[in-house]
């Protein structure tokens, strides 16, 4: 599927906001980005920017460097991924959204725009990509009819790496396709297409804890093997 089908490349807007996985939609608008005639690699007019929480600091560095010239006489491209964005560090991007630079284009990548403010959104062109989500819908379809602790090690295979996001050092680190934070948000979201077909009376106190548990593995410091455990500990068998 091609995000960009319906873009007009001759009248871009100033900034894109792209639900979808890094490892997919990374290079899709990459890709895009090329066919607009601006270089990904050797431009000081490009900027690539990947990190796991965007932070007020990062916000800070994107706004400054967004309002700055243009070195060359064309476009000014900026592509972010993030898993999350902390709510400080979006209110300090609503004023840079809101009024845009000539020439100067934003391309926002996230998993999910669920914990993102409504407000921020709007100064968007949002698009959604196909999430892929097949492996982890059978999987999360085996995760409900588990046992308790069969859940439970079922997710210590599942999430094997360190949690670092809560490192304050750790905010310019490029991102792990298969960083623990971003699987556990790509299998919330699996576990919910799961249960939504299930049409059982135990479904909405489930949507809610899955709620809950996404809105806190979004803030730094929080530990996804905690979350997501709570998750095994309360879903019932479907």
């Amino acid at each position: 599927m091609n995000i960009f089908e319906n873009i007009d490349k001759n009248n871009l807007h100033h900034a894109y906001l792209i639900e979808g996985s890094r490892e997919e939609t990374m290079q899709i608008v990459l890709d895009f980005v090329e066919s607009i005639e601006v270089k990904t690699s050797n431009n000081p007019d490009f900027t690539s920017i990947s990190v796991d929480t965007f932070k007020v600091k990062d916000a800070l560095v994107l706004r400054d460097m967004g309002g700055q010239k243009s070195f060359t006489t064309g476009k000014k491209i900026f592509v972010v991924y993030a898993n999350s964005f902390i709510i400080e560090a979006q209110n300090l991007l609503l004023k840079m959204f809101e009024e845009p630079i000539e020439n100067t284009h934003f391309f926002i990548i996230v998993p999910s725009t669920d914990s993102l403010l409504k407000t921020l959104i709007s100064r968007f062109y949002l698009i959604r990509s196909d999430l892929n989500l097949k492996n982890e819908i059978k999987e999360a379809e085996k995760f409900i009819a588990m046992p308790m602790t069969a859940r439970i090690n079922f997710l210590k295979e599942m999430l094997v790496s360190p949690d670092k996001e809560d490192d304050e050092e750790e905010s310019e680190e490029v991102v792990s396709l298969d960083s623990t934070r971003a699987k556990a948000l790509k299998f919330l979201n699996a576990l919910e297409v799961v249960i939504s077909s299930s049409l059982k009376d135990s479904s909405a106190s489930s949507f809610e804890h899955i709620f809950k548990v996404r809105e806190f593995l979004r803030q730094p410091g929080s530990s996804a093997k905690m979350m997501m455990e709570s998750v095994a500990l309360i879903l019932p068998k479907f």
